[in-house]
């Protein structure tokens, strides 16, 4: 075997590029050197010409495959094929462990084994992005490699869960044009080569659609990428594809199933397939906890980056709005919508938020943003840190409201964080709790329900959302969508699919009622509006978070405010504000397998202090070695009922 196709002796098999292959002339190889250049002598033992998906993955190099390509394509009666090895490449003789799930009996009859195989040698499953950069680095690792085997994974599990609505076509020459970056000396940052995927509300513009999980705006074309996009794609991250979500956003309807577009069809969470997988970025979080890609950007209005990370056991940072810019997302409500981070743990979703936040000239909210030079890295920190913290539980405003499973589990997770030198005080309240705070759950019209519009959000949303999808829509071409009107109109023409009319389509129960509401607003910013707007921002910050974590003055002020991210009381009350939420995962419930959270609750711009709280957390999560601490992490998904297709899933 020539000297540059050796093995490496730690992992047989995985070849290594150490000489320079053949030269190339132009585009092309010079035919005579391919007449003296014998293929099989720098192919590593366990791979051949016959087996090009493997030898792309473990020996990329361009020049090697373009020969190759034009080898195996253009040689004739040359070509090395033969009818037994074709067949014998194309029937699957070991199905198990992980291309078809072992039938289980019993008490696990119905849960699901998808284990990921290696990439390479390396273990990709539940991988962070520092461990991914190493191996780059290391030069044992290529993006071409991991993207391979993120593909691999996509064919593995997604038929089950429907997490990825679109895969980038291009996404393999992006990942080579980075390797060979990073062959040249040059790496952009610790997202370089790194694989993502971003909620099909975010622009992108590419080959990709961007519909809102709509077939109305299939066709259209975005004007540019999303701020966001734009800043990730200069860190060198890989943009994998687009990932389902509950369509437009969850706007469409106050009655449906949460996850369901009807061009993506039902999303599902690994932890268990019938039950809400949390939305509406429900495929950001349901591909991050399946381990298809390294994270996810989604977007939240009002507990949509939130709900879905934390009912699927992943960290999520809901950004203060303005932080990072909306320009090119499919809009809601300006005074509320923010791009956040969903990853597995808290360093990643950090990288990921250093990634996308910064000032937009196209979002003015993002002009006034308080963030660090430097980003946000800087702040993470260790168990130890947890000794000068000073943490409030606003009991009587949302712990109260909390199962009693929740509760057991997050106070073990508190004791353990007292344990750890913290000081935690109860009793931090919001002042203005029985104004904003439904006692039944989620409810963005608290304020109406209570008899007074000019003290709900719902007032401002439904307003919002026709002046702002009307100005979303007018960037876009090639479609004839240009209003609400046109939105609800296609989607009573086509009432088969888009559930235009209520009672029609399972997952969209309430047919378009909350287009309908917004429609019947006009877009109108009358004084009920300005009134709604004013009362929420004061309710939810000075009169609400603001207040309760100075606890009074005097010194009692405390750092941030611990929460159950399960609440969708939490997320009302950060989304009113613009305030910031980071969710961490903590446990899972005994009769649905599926998992919650703890949250940490700030004040605006407040990012760094909480990313700090959040990362000492979590390293006392993962260092702590005592029996009743194993349990109060994140864990993998059981894939429970990984043959059911019930639609709508069940809201428990």
């Amino acid at each position: 075997m020539p000297e540059h196709a050796k093995t490496d002796p730690t992992d047989a098999g995985t070849f290594r590029p150490d000489a320079e292959p053949p030269k190339r002339t132009g585009a092309t190889f010079h035919p005579m050197e391919l007449d003296d250049f014998d293929f099989e002598d720098h192919l590593p033992t366990n791979c051949s010409l016959d087996d090009p998906i493997t030898l792309f993955t473990q020996y990329y190099n361009t020049d090697m495959i373009d020969a190759i390509v034009f080898a195996t394509n253009s040689w004739g009666d040359r070509h090395l094929y033969n009818t037994t090895q074709i067949l014998e490449t194309q029937t699957l003789s070991s199905p198990y462990p992980y291309e078809f799930p072992v039938l289980q009996n019993g008490s696990n009859a119905d849960v699901g084994q998808f284990p990921m195989p290696k990439c390479n040698g390396f273990t990709l499953e539940e991988a962070t992005i520092d461990q991914m950069q190493d191996a780059l680095s290391k030069g044992t690792l290529t993006s071409v490699q991991i993207v391979m085997c993120y593909l691999q994974r996509i064919f593995q599990v997604d038929e089950y869960i429907r997490s990825i609505m679109e895969l980038n076509p291009d996404i393999l020459e992006i990942a080579a044009s980075l390797d060979e970056e990073r062959k040249n000396g040059h790496v952009r940052g610790p997202l370089h080569g790194i694989p993502f995927l971003v909620k099909d509300n975010i622009a992108t513009k590419d080959k990709m659609e961007t519909t809102a999980g709509s077939w109305m705006l299939l066709g259209s074309v975005v004007p540019r990428d999303a701020h966001v996009v734009r800043r990730l794609r200069e860190a060198g991250a890989v943009l994998m594809g687009h990932a389902t979500l509950s369509e437009w956003a969850d706007m469409r309807t106050n009655s449906y199933s949460e996850g369901y577009s009807a061009r993506g069809g039902q999303c599902r969470s690994p932890y268990n397939l019938t039950t809400n997988p949390g939305g509406s970025s429900s495929g950001s979080g349901a591909a991050m906890a399946a381990n298809i890609g390294m994270f996810a950007l989604g977007t939240e209005t009002d507990g949509s980056v939130i709900s879905p990370a934390e009912r699927n056991a992943l960290v999520g940072i809901k950004p203060t709005v303005g932080l990072t810019s909306r320009a090119g997302v499919i809009p809601e409500c300006h005074n509320q919508d923010t791009v956040g981070c969903l990853a597995r743990t808290v360093r990643d979703a950090t990288y990921c938020l250093d990634g996308i936040y910064g000032p937009d000239p196209l979002d003015n909210y993002t002009l006034v943003q308080q963030a660090p030079a430097g980003g946000y890295v800087q702040y993470l920190t260790s168990k130890s840190s947890l000794k000068s913290a000073v943490f409030g539980l606003p009991w009587l405003t949302f712990w109260q409201y909390s199962s009693t499973e929740q509760q057991d589990t997050l106070l073990k997770l508190i004791s353990l964080i007292e344990s750890a030198g913290a000081t935690i005080i109860n009793g931090t309240e919001l002042p203005s709790r029985e104004k904003i705070i439904n006692p039944e759950g989620w409810d963005w019209d608290f304020g109406s329900t209570r008899g007074y519009p000019n003290e709900s959000e719902y007032t401002v949303v439904k307003v919002d959302f026709y002046n702002d999808i009307r100005a979303y829509l007018s960037e876009l071409n090639n479609t004839d969508i240009r209003s609400l009107e046109d939105i609800m109109q296609y989607n009573i023409d086509n009432v088969g699919t888009e559930g235009g009319l209520p009672g029609i389509h399972p997952a969209f129960a309430g047919g378009q009622d909350g287009f309908n509401a917004s429609l019947q607003s006009g877009g109108k910013r009358d004084e009920t509006y300005w009134q709604a707007l004013s009362f929420m921002h004061r309710a939810t910050r000075e009169d609400g978070i603001d207040a309760a974590l100075l606890n009074g003055g005097g010194g009692n002020e405390v750092d941030i405010l611990l929460v159950p991210s399960d609440l969708g009381q939490v997320t009302n009350v950060a989304a009113q504000a613009g305030y910031p939420l980071i969710t961490l995962p903590v446990g899972v419930n005994s009769e649905t397998g599926m998992p919650f959270g703890l949250g940490l609750m700030g004040t605006a711009w407040s990012e760094g202090e909480m990313v700090k709280w959040a990362s000492a957390i979590e390293d006392l999560q993962l260092s702590s070695t005592e029996p009743e601490a194993l349990g109060l992490r994140r864990t993998v998904p059981m894939w429970l009922d990984y043959r059911s297709r019930n639609v709508p899933v069940n809201n428990v």
